[in-house]
């Protein structure tokens, strides 16, 4: 059974392709912002996830468009290859420190979309990236993913510290929820679906 997801998003501020592999593969993320290139490398790397994303978007006005964007393609591309969640683990959760940060992620392939974000970044800007898109990052990821995500930076003085953290605790729970559950033939619910 393939558990890929494939979604190319056009409007008038962005067109973004993203094409994701649960089961690995190599990452290639092309947005036109390389902060955002190295996060989606670390979460790929450390989620074990194949994970290609071509995005241009009009960063001449600012990344708010491009950056929202890729997180709603990269959902549907994720809701699409998770499918109907049947004997998935469902459930993923990691805490990953870098130098002084630590993060927590923690994921439930609910079919609900939620997102609970608890993280004062220590600067507005890294690398040239707004930092305060991050969280509007996760909310698309989330929103079009239906799935749900807590995502807590604990500790953390060095934004760029701070923010691959939280990339990295995301990917490594997400890997973790996504892989096969040997345990589980059907859906992992006590209700028998998991569509909200």
């Amino acid at each position: 059974m393939s558990r890929q997801g494939i979604v190319k998003r056009e409007t008038r501020e962005t067109t973004v392709e993203v094409r994701l592999d649960l089961d690995g593969g190599n990452a290639s993320p092309a947005t036109g912002l390389p902060f955002l290139d190295h996060m989606l490398d670390a979460m790929a790397c450390h989620g074990h996830l194949g994970l290609a994303v071509s995005a241009r978007g009009d960063l001449q006005v600012d990344a708010h468009h491009t950056v929202e964007d890729v997180g709603l393609v990269f959902g549907q591309a994720l809701r699409q290859a998770v499918g109907d969640r049947a004997g998935l683990r469902r459930y993923g959760w990691a805490y990953v420190p870098m130098d002084e940060a630590l993060a927590r992620a923690v994921v439930d392939l609910s079919g609900r979309p939620g997102l609970a974000y608890r993280a004062a970044l220590p600067n507005a800007v890294c690398g040239g990236f707004d930092s305060r898109l991050v969280r509007e990052f996760f909310q698309a990821l989330v929103n079009t993913g239906c799935f749900t995500l807590h995502l807590d930076l604990l500790a953390g003085d060095d934004v760029h510290h701070a923010v691959e953290a939280m990339f990295k605790a995301f990917g490594r729970a997400l890997g973790q929820a996504i892989e096969p559950d040997p345990r589980c033939t059907g859906i992992p619910s006590t209700k028998g679906v998991l569509d909200g």
